[in-house]
């Protein structure tokens, strides 16, 4: 049963992550160098709270991965809904089964979501 809940958490974290870049609404691109601007939205890598899963969100795009092996967990979609709100839609590899969440950016390092079971869980931007 550890197995199992180990794989359901690692499939709430992928869509946690998902969830997290898709509230992005800026263009990526490369600066040249120097400074990195502050995070916009919801694009890049975020964590899950256990620190097993790494959410990354990229153009409307998200894939969550284990941190220990590089498994690829799940992977889909995600929209923003609102100013702070993004829909996220993909499916758990592990499970072969469709997920959906829904996120809110309470800040520029935090995304809190739910599951479409009610599941809660909380995603940090990682550093770069």
């Amino acid at each position: 049963m550890t197995t199992s809940r180990k794989i359901a958490s690692a499939g709430v974290l992928a869509l946690l992550a998902a969830a997290i870049a898709g509230c992005s609404t800026s263009g990526g691109g490369s600066s040249g160098g120097g400074a990195r601007p502050a995070p916009s939205g919801v694009e890049g890598a975020w964590l899950d709270a256990k620190g097993t899963g790494l959410s990354t969100f990229t153009s409307g795009a998200f894939q969550t991965v284990a941190t220990d092996t590089g498994q690829k967990l799940s992977d889909g979609t995600y929209v923003m809904t609102g100013a702070n709100s993004v829909q996220i839609n993909g499916t758990s590899l592990i499970r072969q089964s469709p997920i959906s969440f829904n996120c809110l950016l309470i800040s520029a390092n935090q995304l809190n979501c739910t599951s479409s079971t009610s599941q809660q869980f909380t995603l940090t931007r990682r550093s770069a």
